[in-house]
């Protein structure tokens, strides 16, 4: 049994785990990261954001080539499968793999596979199959092992025709009609996915908006288009029976429904992953969610261990899981560049997508905020006619009376792209940060961006017209 000696030992390679080692690592620690699976990149590479989003811009193209009449002259429609359409994705997820690979290479960073545990404060046993296992010891640790589907005991997830949002990148065939219980972002995102590839979907909500957390406007607009392509969407319903058989599913619901489709996606909740992790033996316990508590600073209540990414929670996003990581190694050597990560963008990649920051027009009504309204819409940019994306619009809310910008929210095309102009002027300062920006900026036309331009002058004249 062989034993290694770091500064800091990051358990988990996803975004979280990454962000961290590659901080602590440029800072001058000796760094080790063990990975459960036989590659790196964790949950967020093999079975999460980078898959999930191939999938979506190939369903995307598949699309745009029935639909635009340009391509109708070159032949007809096309039907393409799933697992053609994911084999795109595995294609990404190596790149995605060597690069990862390559960096943890270029900055000295020792990689372990296998399954960590703790074993004492201070010390971690890692275990792979057919290996002796290995004992690293260290100063400090981040546990970043992310998340993984929650799966309810009374589903049965290996029958093959009951899939989770990590099983379904296995499908080997299309179904024909599909339903997915759970409408938060996974499942409006797949909803889209497989209704983009002809299937006849059935999304089941427990609640009776979706993305509640939303702006209502364009929770609205995402419920419109996704009925628009024949999603089916049925609100406040929870399952009462999932049983499947040769031919399908059927879905029992307590409301006394009854519906019945090739496959079933589950996709309501996620877990943190911290089963056999040996958090007992550090003194820690994760909640029913498998989740860990940490402070504004990513402490655990074990002194010397920090926690990031999906297994704390809010926000479940792999762009703050990033962020998150470099904080916490910046933490531990009490290094200035450290900053809770509270600051988020949504971003949700349905088709059209969706992003937001800042207040909605609910948060600010409810704050008694003096605020008013910008919009562009897409269908009137020369942009966006072009490109043949004219769904969507730019929505600024900001101050009726100093002109701050308070909340942006943006639904179509490139809408993940699009907010991030929004969101550099509203962490400026002074006038910088108010709607005066935007018109005393000149955009390049014709462009996305120059809708920014449009709302802001929407938003002075309605203050004027008052």
């Amino acid at each position: 049994m062989a034993e290694y000696n770091y500064d800091v030992v990051v358990i988990g390679s996803g975004p979280a785990g990454e962000g961290a080692a590659m901080n602590a690592s440029k800072k001058g620690l000796r760094v080790a990261v063990v990975e459960e699976q036989d590659t790196v990149g964790g949950n967020c590479t093999h079975k999460g954001t980078i898959p999930s989003k191939a999938l979506r811009h190939s369903v995307k193209q598949i699309i745009e080539f029935n639909t635009n009449p340009m391509f109708r002259d070159i032949g007809e429609p096309r039907w393409f499968s799933f697992p053609k359409v994911l084999r795109r994705a595995e294609k990404v997820i190596s790149n995605q793999v060597m690069l990862r690979t390559n960096f943890y290479a270029r900055n000295r960073i020792d990689v372990f596979f296998g399954f960590a545990s703790f074993i004492d404060k201070g010390k971690l046993k890692v275990k792979s199959p057919g290996q002796d296992e290995e004992i690293l010891i260290a100063r400090n640790f981040i546990i970043a092992t992310g998340s993984s589907p929650w799966c309810p005991a009374d589903v049965d997830f290996d029958h093959p025709r009951i899939y989770n949002s990590d099983s379904i990148l296995k499908l080997n065939h299309t179904p024909r009609t599909m339903v997915i219980y759970g409408a938060g972002v996974i499942g409006c995102e797949y909803a889209s996915i497989f209704s983009g590839l002809g299937v006849k979907v059935d999304l089941i909500d427990n609640r009776d908006r979706l993305l509640s957390f939303l702006d209502a406007e364009i929770s609205d607009s995402l419920s419109y288009h996704l009925r628009n392509n024949a999603v089916k969407i049925r609100h406040n319903e929870e399952y009462q029976s999932i049983q499947g058989d040769d031919r399908g599913v059927t879905v029992e619901f307590k409301s006394g429904k009854r519906l019945r489709a090739d496959a079933f996606l589950w996709c309501a909740g996620r877990s943190g992953n911290t089963k056999g992790l040996g958090l007992e033996n550090i003194g820690l316990t994760a909640n029913s969610r498998g989740q860990i508590e940490v402070d504004q600073h990513y402490k655990t209540s074990c002194e010397g261990v920090y926690a990031v990414g999906d297994v704390i929670g809010w926000p479940s996003l792999a762009s703050a899981a990033l962020d998150q990581g470099r904080s916490a190694a910046s933490d531990l050597l009490q290094a200035d560049d450290f900053r809770y990560i509270n600051d988020v963008p949504t971003g949700i990649y349905t088709i059209p997508e969706i992003s937001s920051v800042g207040k909605t027009e609910e948060e600010l009504t409810q704050e008694r905020v003096p605020y008013e309204v910008g919009q562009a819409f897409f269908k009137d940019t020369a942009r966006a006619q072009i490109s043949g994306e004219p769904v969507g619009m730019l929505k600024i809310l900001f101050h009726r009376e100093t002109f701050q910008i308070l909340g942006i929210h943006c639904f179509g095309d490139q809408a993940s792209e699009i907010i991030h102009i929004g969101q550099a002027i509203m962490r400026q300062d002074g006038e910088a940060n108010t709607l005066k920006y935007f018109v005393n900026t000149t955009f390049n036309y014709p462009t996305m961006a120059e809708a920014y331009r449009v709302a802001a002058i929407a938003g002075i004249n309605r203050v004027a017209n008052l």
